[in-house]
């Protein structure tokens, strides 16, 4: 039997990597998506070949992932439940599109993940992996009896893995989990499933890894302009920027246009994730709702992503129909419940993933952003797009020619007949 396990290198992954290869007596291929974990891949393949897989294949889907998966969703302005971006969800469909291709590539049985039967990970991967393979085998070992009385908490891992000679970072002094990728970073479990807990004190400091504390984060504010195009960012202006993107040192600029700097979806990540770390931006404490149907607390770094869309947003109330883009918003809710849920490659997403798309025909220009110590404050918005008319919305006199006010009048009348209807049969 083979079978391709989704591997991190972390706790979980590690010892059900092992415990399949002993189950099973199958032939084990690790896969990893490096979809923005940074340092996190370091020695992978080592670990993972000496853990007992016969292959490693590190899947470089960065690009892929902040182009197809990232940019469209923040066109949508996907917020889960009004404050979460998402990151971790939509990661999934990027990741099992990737495993699936492997899965197939080496003819194997099956695919293994290490996601736990009371979270959301575990129906997101095997939706996406049934819209995507519908006939290959699925194995969640949490789901599995064997497996829970083996390791019925995350003390029986550690030791297990100690015991086999894994080297985990996960401690029982510090044993939250955590899930990092391009667009963020999270944080759950251990002392933080107490909802009174405060991670935002000394004693978790260290915990962060994307961000600064807003108090620790410059007294200097440091402005941004974004160039837009059809609802993506394309390029970027601020002080310093040259030098930034030599430092990061893992993209390369894609020209230049008015002044800004081209950059890939990639790229316009790496950047807005080091800025809005630097200015603490992007820290969000939720307890949200799952979709199996518990509520769960969780911590997320979302610098970058928290940026792109208070830019985006703005630009749209300058240059979007008010009604396409109520339109749009009334989806929006359902949009994102959808990737939350799972169903990236569902025909239902697709389709308002073609709305969003031609709602943001003229959703170019330029906008500009103050960052500031966990803040992202408008500072601007032009385009050759704007609906906005100044000779229209001005307060001053002189230009009733471009809207003559007596017209508000029979406009108020019709909207107040129905009103005074209904007030006469109380």
């Amino acid at each position: 039997m083979k079978i391709v396990v989704a591997y991190s290198g972390g706790l979980d992954t590690s010892v059900l990597l092992l415990w399949l290869k002993e189950k099973y007596n199958a032939e084990i291929i690790a896969y990893c998506s490096d979809c923005g974990q940074g340092d996190e891949l370091d020695g992978l393949e080592a670990k993972a070949l000496s853990t007992g897989a016969s292959k490693c294949y590190i899947d470089d889907q960065k690009e892929e992932f902040a182009r197809d998966y990232i940019f469209p969703m923040f066109q949508a302005n996907a917020i889960y439940e009004g404050r979460y971006l998402l990151g971790t969800s939509i990661a999934r469909p990027c990741i099992t599109k990737g495993m699936v291709d492997v899965a197939l590539k080496e003819g194997a049985d099956a695919i293994a993940h290490g996601a736990t039967g009371k979270g959301n990970d575990q129906v997101r991967f095997e939706l996406s992996a049934a819209a995507l393979a519908p006939d290959i085998k699925i194995i969640a070992p949490w789901r599995d009896a064997e497996f829970r009385a083996q390791f019925p908490g995350r003390k029986e891992m550690i030791e297990y893995a100690e015991a086999h000679n894994i080297p985990v970072k996960a401690s029982m002094k510090k044993p939250y989990s955590m899930d990092r990728n391009l667009l963020h970073i999270s944080f759950e479990a251990g002392a933080l499933e107490d909802t009174w807990y405060d991670a935002t004190g000394e004693a978790d400091r260290d915990m962060y890894v994307l961000s600064v504390s807003p108090e620790d984060a410059p007294d200097t504010p440091q402005y941004v302009q974004f160039l837009f195009d059809k609802g993506n960012i394309i390029g970027l202006q601020t002080e310093g920027l040259a030098e930034l993107i030599t430092e990061l040192g893992d993209f390369e600029v894609q020209g230049e246009k008015d002044g800004y700097t081209l950059l890939t979806p990639y790229g316009i990540m790496r950047v807005l994730n080091f800025l809005g770390g630097k200015h603490g931006i992007g820290r969000v404490d939720i307890v949200e709702n799952r979709f199996v149907g518990m509520k769960s607390r969780g911590i997320y770094e979302t610098p970058g992503g928290t940026i792109i869309l208070a830019a985006h947003q703005d630009l749209e109330t300058l240059v979007m129909d008010r009604d396409l883009q109520q339109t749009r918003d009334t989806l929006i809710p359902k949009y994102a419940q959808l990737v939350y849920n799972g169903f990236w490659f569902a025909p239902e997403r697709e389709a308002i993933q073609a709305l969003v798309t031609e709602s943001q025909k003229k959703v170019s220009g330029e906008v500009r952003m103050k960052l500031y110590k966990g803040n992202v404050m408008q500072a601007g918005r032009r385009s050759p797009h704007s609906l906005y008319d100044e000779d229209v919305a001005t307060m001053e006199g002189g230009q009733e020619e471009a809207y003559n006010q007596d017209d508000a009048t029979g406009f108020i009348a019709l909207n107040a007949l129905r009103l005074k209807a209904n007030a006469r049969q109380k």
